[in-house]
């Protein structure tokens, strides 16, 4: 306390002092007069921009007061305050825009670890690897003791084959210049190849009399011998094993460093969308042990459903944070990789392909597809159907057409995952089978200028048709397929609206979504998919507080901007679990 006499001389000393020091009083006390009450959990957000996605144009907000995890109140400032009580803490967004949180349409959460923590092998923008030198490059200064203590493996995710310069895959023998004595996996950024050296083949147990399995293949050279490409199958099973941490203290450095990652992009509902026994069980131990900062909704693959989706985790309720929603099924490959399943030939054949080549069914029976389909609608599971190809979805849709006709087809919500080669008629088809279309228009930048080249420039532009899609009242959400690419959503909201391929060619001027469409497509219509709508993907009252907050706001920026706006914070149920 500072006491004051009250003799003449310090009367006159104290009225000679700055108006400063009156000032500084006077915050002083506005700020004892503010101070919060611990009784008080309410918190309001204000002095942004709240857009709600309420409704199908954009509507805002003053701000919102939320409680206990919860929306209490979204409105006007005065009304918020009012609402909040005495003692409250008041966050002033400082002119930054709120959104609800981000929910991926489909991504690989599990795998996000994988992305994060090994070697940095995307070609720019986000990373270095234009070629197969600096990917060696990246690969050897990545080689040391404390990085293959993790899982006993280099490895690094996201080489692009038709971004480097070669315009080749790697093989064994560009990879055994990294390292003779340790094992190396190198993973497509489609997830659909895998490339290992010789350590690494011997470790897999690959060898020239090693058969193709179905729906996969070992690509070779002299007298049979593998080149240490693995296409599919024959790669995708490999995954968990060279993935998986060797210790605890990897295995919580793993998950820590995706799961920050996912939340750095704003994500608050995240999709593991091919979940086997390895991948459910980490999901199911971070979520058992209370690590689990954010939601994760997983779909089994098909060959694990009969385990996996007995179990308690199968609900419609999370178990702190996580639960299983669905299955899987695989029906082709990637089309930047030249597997996707087509009913025309690509014009450039993968290596060892010959002219004609229209990639390949992951499940070449339709008897096999039809059962799978089956044991779904009879268990009333959502089904989630990755099909790149058009051959793939005259698959699906053959499959799904008999099936609908023996059981009912209301509400399912089933979803066709990706479609990149989808035609016309495939959409009416979707339409009509109550298909949510979950497409994939980041495509469109990374690799729009490979699609014209390998499927032709009238074809390349009808990749990921989101407008048409909309136009043909399909239900419609966008995805990041992470970590085939960086899960960054709002790169993914800015590449939806402009379409922009690496060169700079718009891919399908016509099938632009606007921004604020682009912005429902991971808020409320990917809440709708995952049947969480009623508590997810709007700012509503009795909503969960699930909020991010942008740097500036994606509907008032130039359409070339958006994909550059940064997440400053994400919001989980009232609390902040990140913070740029």
């Amino acid at each position: 306390m500072i006491k004051i006499l009250t003799t003449k001389s310090n009367v006159i000393k104290f009225l000679q002092i700055t108006p400063l020091l009156f000032t500084l009083l006077f915050v002083f006390s506005c700020k004892q007069e503010k101070k919060t009450n611990p009784l008080n959990t309410s918190t309001v957000y204000y002095a942004g921009d709240i857009i709600t996605m309420v409704g199908d144009s954009p509507q805002y907000a003053e701000a919102v007061v939320v409680k206990e995890g919860k929306i209490e109140f979204i409105g006007t400032t005065n009304e918020a305050m009012r609402i909040a009580g005495e003692g409250h803490q008041a966050i002033d967004l400082k002119g930054k825009t709120m959104v609800p949180g981000f929910i991926d349409g489909h991504a690989h959460f599990a795998s996000f670890s994988g992305q994060a923590i090994g070697a940095k092998i995307l070609p720019p923008p986000d990373a270095g690897a234009k070629n197969i030198p600096e990917l060696i490059k990246i690969l050897k200064d990545w080689n040391t003791p404390e990085n293959r203590e993790l899982t006993g493996w280099i490895f690094g995710m996201g080489f692009d084959d038709s971004v480097l310069e070669e315009k080749r895959f790697p093989t064994k023998h560009d990879l055994d210049k990294v390292s003779t004595e340790f094992p190396i996996m190198i993973i497509h950024i489609s997830g659909h190849f895998a490339v290992v050296n010789t350590k690494g083949l011997e470790a897999l147990n690959i060898t020239a009399e090693t058969k193709n399995p179905e729906g996969g293949i070992i690509r070779r050279e002299n007298k049979n011998e593998p080149n240490g490409v693995l296409e599919e199958l024959a790669a995708i099973p490999y995954y968990t094993k060279v993935l998986s941490p060797s210790s605890i203290e990897a295995a919580n450095k793993f998950f820590e460093s995706g799961q920050e990652m996912a939340l750095s992009y704003g994500y608050t509902t995240a999709h593991e969308g091919r979940a086997m026994i390895e991948n459910h069980n980490m999901l199911a131990n971070a979520a058992n042990t209370g690590k689990l900062k954010l939601d994760v909704v997983s779909y089994i693959d098909y060959m694990f459903v009969d385990t996996l989706m007995k179990t308690d985790w199968n609900s419609k309720t999370y178990k702190n944070h996580y639960r299983i929603a669905g299955m899987k099924l695989t029906l082709d490959g990637s089309p930047q990789g030249r597997t996707a399943w087509r009913t025309q030939p690509y014009l450039i054949p993968p290596d060892g392909a010959k002219e004609g080549y229209l990639g390949y069914p992951a499940i070449p029976s339709d008897s096999v597809v039809e059962s799978l389909y089956e044991k779904a609608f009879k268990n009333n599971w959502q089904i989630i159907t990755h099909a790149n190809g058009d051959a793939a979805m005259d698959q699906m849709i053959r499959s799904l057409n008999k099936i609908t006709k023996k059981h009912e087809n209301i509400n399912r919500r089933n979803v066709l995952i990706h479609g990149q080669y989808i035609r016309e008629d495939q959409l009416d088809s979707f339409k009509d089978l109550d298909i949510i279309a979950s497409l994939f228009p980041l495509h469109t930048y990374y690799w729009g200028d490979w699609h014209k080249q390998i499927i032709g420039d009238s074809l390349g532009n009808k990749i990921s048709p989101t407008r048409t899609a909309l136009n043909k009242g399909l239900k419609l959400t966008i995805h990041t397929d992470a970590p085939v690419a960086l899960p960054n959503l709002m790169r993914m909201i800015g590449i939806s609206v402009e379409r922009k391929s690496r060169s700079g060619k718009t891919i399908g001027a016509d099938e632009k979504l606007t921004p604020y469409e682009a912005l429902q497509a991971i808020t409320i219509w990917s809440a709708f998919q995952h049947f969480e709508d009623h508590n997810k993907g709007t700012l509503e009252k009795g909503k969960l507080a699930d909020m991010v907050i942008l740097d500036k706001n994606p509907l008032k920026v130039s359409e070339e901007k958006i994909k550059d706006i940064i997440v400053v914070e994400t919001i989980k149920e009232g609390i902040s679990v990140y913070k740029k």
